[in-house]
């Protein structure tokens, strides 16, 4: 019988690439992120975080798993069709920046593109304990769409 308090958590398993990054690494993470994002499924994504992880997304503010999977439910009943793509900006020992765009449509049918920006930080483990994102979205119509789902490997 356990008999360990509830509060106990196990310890959390690596997710590699672990820091110090190298180029390679940093290349695998924000891979790794793009595929985890645009399966849209919120809890998948949300395993990426540290259970603490501190996160900045446009202006709001979240701390913890359960709120950042909650957030990105919401998103993704808001974000329909969301497909993304990211690109390594720069990284060092346990930080990698990233740019990133993605389409998606509203309720009423209308595209978005959204750019922005994020800056990630993760623990020895790994996993990210703090994200800054800054977003801009800008209005399109269908035809000027260029990204259509997963980027389909070699």
């Amino acid at each position: 019988m356990n008999t360990a308090p509830a509060t106990d958590a196990a310890p959390e398993a690596p997710r590699p690439p672990l820091p110090p990054f190298t180029e390679a690494d940093a290349l695998a993470k924000v891979q790794a992120a793009e595929d985890a994002w645009n399966t849209r499924d919120p809890h998948r994504v949300a395993l990426a975080y540290t259970p603490d992880s501190q996160w900045r997304n446009r202006d709001t503010f979240l701390s913890g798993r359960a709120a950042i999977e909650d957030f990105l439910t919401a998103k993704w009943q808001r974000e329909l069709d969301y497909a993304l793509r990211k690109e390594l900006w720069t990284y060092g020992e346990n930080r990698i920046a990233v740019r990133f765009q993605y389409e998606w449509h509203d309720a009423a049918g209308q595209w978005w593109r959204s750019y922005g920006n994020e800056l990630w930080e993760f623990d020895p483990n790994g996993l990210m304990r703090r994200r800054e994102a800054s977003i801009n979205d800008v209005p399109i119509d269908e035809q000027e769409r260029s990204i259509f789902g997963p980027r389909t490997k070699p």
